[in-house]
């Protein structure tokens, strides 16, 4: 049986399919053990974590935005990000270039603190610290993300970091790049999202640089309130993914390669306008459930696409979900469910797990993911855009009631609501005739 597409179209339906699944997929028995086969992650235990990188250096006391300086914007708007913090969010505050004022850039170059110790946040004593910080040196971003790292430490969750800087880095080496790709090496579940206040192509591109090597997202800020938002979507990611840290996996470019999934929600990277496969085993009388986000981390083109597909091993499609539009986005959703029919026995195979019954057929359903995203000019295509994939397999639903069936006696009611409006017509149409007549024979 197979059940219409359902799409999903916002980064929130894909997150609440993929609480659903973690759900659902604990009271689930296991599928066939297999060598490739990563697991279900495990669910985490701590609070989501966030560490603010605030530029300090001088330039920040440049007033171009909104007739107000670059500072003044950038602490009015932490203000309202700190007063709007969620209460389980552990949040800490950096700076860079803030504390030494003289003129040797060696000494200028190692200027980073940390204002405000990342964890549970006192908002009073918070802003307190923002309203202190004065432009003062220089722009030691590499160092500045070596510290902020060591503020949120490692664990099973994801953690951020937000840089709000108006410049690029002006005490290489260490170079910032290097930096976030060597943090993104060590496989920290660390992103490093970047806000660059000013507007020159260099800047623009080292900060996006920074991003890229991390899966984090680059912002070129025009106003205050266009920071304040975009601190608070960033803060509000955090939380969405520190409850359940996506398991790695690598999708293969077909499906006889491809890795078996359990139901769970993983991570991959996928190549502007490529295609990833997995599989998922189904026994007769089971639906799978999947969804998939895709996140362009880097400026992209304005039109695009996302498929998610469902095929069995020969190719043949079961069912699909798309997403598609024009212009700005923050994520690209789409979603399938499907069935397999009890005496479904196309590309069914006997189960090997143990206790599932000698005779136990379970059918491999391949998952396509492909996108039709493109890279706008001089942006970086590697590494591949950041996906995420969600899996669950229940018992099948029934399908819902055809029209017909669904409306019952609603038929009859329809009859009689259509004879009464033609006996109406009928009446109202003679009583205006015999008025006329009337009229016209005085």
């Amino acid at each position: 049986m197979i059940t219409p597409t359902t799409p999903r179209r916002t980064a929130r339906a894909a997150a609440l399919l993929g609480a659903l699944t973690i759900v659902v997929g604990s009271a689930l028995g296991t599928f066939p053990a297999h060598a490739d086969e990563p697991g279900t992650p495990p669910a985490a235990t701590e609070a989501p974590k966030v560490d603010l990188i605030l530029d300090g250096s001088g330039s920040m006391q440049t007033a171009d935005i909104q007739g107000k300086s670059r500072m003044t914007v950038a602490q009015q708007s932490i203000n309202e990000v700190i007063d709007a913090l969620p209460e389980e969010t552990e949040f800490g505050i950096r700076t860079l270039g803030a504390t030494y004022p003289g003129k040797d850039q060696k000494e200028g170059c190692k200027d980073t603190q940390q204002l405000y110790p990342v964890g549970k946040t006192n908002k009073v004593e918070a802003k307190t610290a923002v309203a202190t910080v004065r432009p003062t040196g220089w722009t030691p971003i590499g160092i500045a993300l070596r510290a902020a790292a060591e503020d949120l430490g490692t664990g099973p969750t994801t953690r951020r970091i937000v840089l709000i800087t108006d410049g690029e880095d002006t005490c290489a080496p260490p170079d910032p790049c290097d930096v976030a790709r060597e943090l993104a090496s060590k496989g920290i579940h660390l992103v490093v999202d970047t806000l660059g206040l000013a507007h020159d192509d260099k800047t623009r591109q080292q900060l996006i640089c920074i991003a890229n090597a991390t899966g984090g997202t680059f912002t070129d800020v025009r106003s205050q309130d266009q920071l304040t938002k975009r601190v608070k979507q960033l803060v509000e990611r955090a939380q969405d993914t520190h409850s359940v840290t996506p398991a790695q996996v690598v999708g293969a470019d077909k499906c006889a390669d491809a890795p078996i999934l359990t139901p769970g929600v993983y991570t991959d990277r996928e190549k502007f306008s490529e295609h990833r496969v997995y599989r998922v085993p189904v026994k007769a009388g089971e639906e799978l459930r999947a969804s998939v986000s895709v996140t362009p981390d880097r400026a992209v083109a304005r039109d695009y696409g996302v498929l998610l597909q469902a095929t069995d091993n020969s190719g043949q499609e079961l069912v699909r979900g798309n997403d598609a539009g024009s212009g700005r986005t923050d994520v690209a959703s789409t979603g399938v469910r499907w069935s397999a029919a009890e005496d479904d026995s196309d590309s069914a195979s006997p189960s090997p797990s143990k206790g599932s019954g000698s005779g136990s057929a379970v059918r491999t359903v391949c998952l396509v993911v492909s996108n039709s995203f493109a890279p706008q000019a001089a942006v970086q295509a590697d590494p591949g855009l950041p996906l995420e994939l969600t899996v669950d397999v229940a018992a099948a639903s029934p399908a819902p009631d055809g029209p017909a069936m669904g409306l019952g006696r609603g038929w009859i009611l329809l009859g009689v609501l259509t004879l009464a409006g033609l006996l109406a017509g009928l009446i109202f149409g003679w009583l205006a005739r015999w008025r006329i007549s009337v009229w016209r024979e005085n």
